[in-house]
């Protein structure tokens, strides 16, 4: 056997391993993008379940707290969302909205109502 005829012998297979070493390190990346976008897509259904239920809260301010928080109730429901909190303060709504389980669950407060008057500093 010749010098190059051992190095080729001593190198069979290692294009195999590298190869192996690659597509492992490309699951990695691919399973951790994945694991990315699944958190933003929860993030953005409690955001919106959260703006939406506490619009209905809003909406129904005039027949008092309980009857707002089953409207809000009503909108995350409809939503995909579960309401943790809510509370009607006058015309005010805030309420907490969860979405997602496990490792990707989130939650998100939101507040609708009436805008308040905006007050220059130094008046």
């Amino acid at each position: 056997m010749t010098q190059d005829a051992g190095a080729a012998a001593r190198d069979r297979g290692s294009a195999t391993v590298l190869s192996l070493a690659v597509v492992a390190v490309l699951c990695v990346v691919f399973g951790t993008v994945l694991a990315l976008g699944q958190a933003v897509v929860v993030r953005h259904r409690a955001a919106g379940g959260a703006d939406l239920a506490a619009l209905a809260a809003a909406e129904y301010w005039a027949q008092g707290p309980t009857a707002a928080c089953a409207r809000a109730e009503e909108a995350a429901r409809a939503h995909g969302v579960r309401l943790v909190r809510c509370v009607v303060a006058g015309q005010v709504s805030d309420v907490t909205a969860a979405s997602g389980r496990g490792p990707f669950e989130t939650e998100v407060r939101a507040r609708a109502g009436p805008p308040t008057p905006y007050e220059e500093p130094g008046r």
